[in-house]
């Protein structure tokens, strides 16, 4: 039967969900409407972002379609759904893995489900874009960005999400909450104990440029170099692997005058340890070797390693907490930061520096 004029006119599009007599979802509405399932969303959540005509568009798509959001919806608008979002860079490392298994256990304990996303290195700013979208179109509370790389943190700043965001190790202004180690300390700590040692300068292999920690322990060895009038050598940039502390290690074992390494990660350090090995240079009878994150193999190296402690546990932890207040509306201080404490593990790998009596140890240091 052919509808007439009087019926009005036929909608634009259909869902076959209305032929079939199912209920329509929200794809049904994004198609009618010719907008994206995010759209649809942020029309449900009230977003100020949509502009008025596509906001009317889509209300007049959920009218005609007679489409009710579902719990889930219902949830996203009142911001109350029990799924928390994750992106992560590097998930393979030490660091992320141990954070991202925190926030797992801490989101469980208070009664939430967990959706991460792994995210390569080489991914770009839209592919970060992309990722804090989906989340919150699939309906998430909030979302924490492990974000170690500065060029990340502008990405995250330029999404102009509504969803409550915290992020670790990077700054996206003053508004947003920072849940980060202290690196600068635990490099001064590392440096201070080798110079302790009687060594007279400390040779550095940093991680890679633009991320964050391994940029603030470069500058924090640097500056206590030069409170103790020591010479400050010109840093090896490394890749965070043991192969890259490994190819600068044998560089470091060919030079006599080095008798002092701090690296930026234990797996660095590890390799350093290897390319001294093998090129017959003791530890730490010729050279001292500090790493950084206290890996848990390396109280099993050979010598065991000297390493300034991350608690992974503990950032992931507070990240959970504060993400959990701002979805609550819980009030926070303007410039809202969390500096998690470091500490100072020795173990076997440093040691005097040759010919030299060695100071006493810094109070700080831990000796399992």
């Amino acid at each position: 039967m052919t509808p007439s004029a009087a019926d009005g006119p036929a909608p634009r599009w259909r869902s076959r969900r209305n032929f079939a007599g199912s209920r329509p979802v929200m794809d049904d509405v994004a198609r009618l409407a010719g907008v994206s399932k995010q759209t649809v969303s942020r029309v449900l959540n009230d977003h100020p972002a949509v502009r008025p005509a596509t906001r009317a568009a889509v209300l007049e798509a959920m009218r005609t379609l007679g489409y009710r959001p579902s719990r889930s919806a219902r949830s996203l608008a009142s911001g109350r759904t029990r799924m928390l979002g994750v992106i992560s860079f590097d998930a393979a490392r030490y660091g992320p893995a141990a954070i991202l298994t925190a926030i797992n256990t801490a989101a469980q304990d208070a009664g939430y489900l967990l959706s991460s996303i792994a995210l390569e290195d080489t991914a770009d700013r839209e592919t970060v874009v992309e990722a804090v979208n989906r989340l919150s179109a699939e309906g998430a509370a909030g979302v924490i960005a492990i974000a170690p790389q500065e060029w990340v943190g502008r990405a995250l700043a330029e999404t102009g999400s509504a969803t409550p965001l915290v992020v670790l190790e990077n700054a996206l202004g003053d508004e947003t909450p920072l849940v980060t180690g202290d690196s600068r300390t635990g490099a001064r700590k590392a440096t201070e104990h080798l110079l302790g040692l009687g060594h007279r300068t400390v040779w550095h292999i940093a991680g890679p440029a633009g991320w964050n920690s391994a940029e603030l322990r470069l500058s924090s060895w640097r500056e206590t170099l030069s409170r103790a009038g020591a010479g400050i050598p010109e840093p090896l940039v490394g890749d965070w692997s043991a192969g890259s502390g490994y190819d600068l290690g044998r560089r470091l074992a060919r030079r006599p005058e080095v008798t002092a390494v701090f690296a930026s990660n234990d797996q660095m350090a590890l390799g350093v340890l290897h390319a001294l090995h093998e090129a017959g240079r003791s530890v730490p009878g010729d050279v001292s070797v500090v790493g950084y994150d206290d890996i848990p193999e390396a109280a099993h190296l050979l010598p065991p390693l000297t390493t300034v402690r991350t608690d992974f546990a503990e950032i992931g932890t507070r990240s959970l907490r504060l993400l959990l207040n701002r979805i609550d509306g819980a009030a926070e201080p303007p410039r809202v930061g969390s500096l998690v404490p470091v500490d100072l593990v020795v173990r076997r790998s440093s040691g005097p520096a040759p010919g030299r009596p060695a100071a006493s140890r810094p109070p700080h240091a831990q000796h399992p």
